[in-house]
């Protein structure tokens, strides 16, 4: 998920490990449980708190669930501002991998889109 303040990007995760599969000699990520999610809840909300973005974008379903606190359909909801418990704005888009691990001829329309 990404924030900016004051013409500055920030990024952060919504889950602070990574968790992954090997595919060969790829490491591949692997989707967190909700539950690992709400154990790194706190940490994420004491950086919003601590930067205090005007907004926020949530890359992905993950990050979408962690800052709305409800399951997000991410291509349907994608482009469309919310607003998360406190009020901030939130912008719902795809992670950028979900585009790069597409078909090519799908990850040609999702950039566009």
């Amino acid at each position: 998920m990404a924030a900016q303040r004051g013409g500055l990007a920030l990024s952060t995760n919504a889950v602070k490990h990574f968790k992954y599969e090997l595919r060969g000699k790829r490491r591949m990520h692997k989707t967190p449980a909700q539950c690992e999610a709400e154990a790194c809840h706190h940490w994420l909300q004491d950086e919003i708190d601590l930067v205090r973005p005007p907004a926020l974008v949530a890359l992905g379903a993950t990050a979408a669930r962690a800052l709305l606190g409800r399951q997000v359909a991410v291509t349907k909801e994608r482009g469309r501002w919310h607003r998360d418990p406190s009020g901030r704005p939130v912008l719902v888009t795809l992670h950028p991998s979900a585009l790069l691990r597409g078909a090519p001829r799908q990850r040609d329309e999702a950039w566009q889109a």
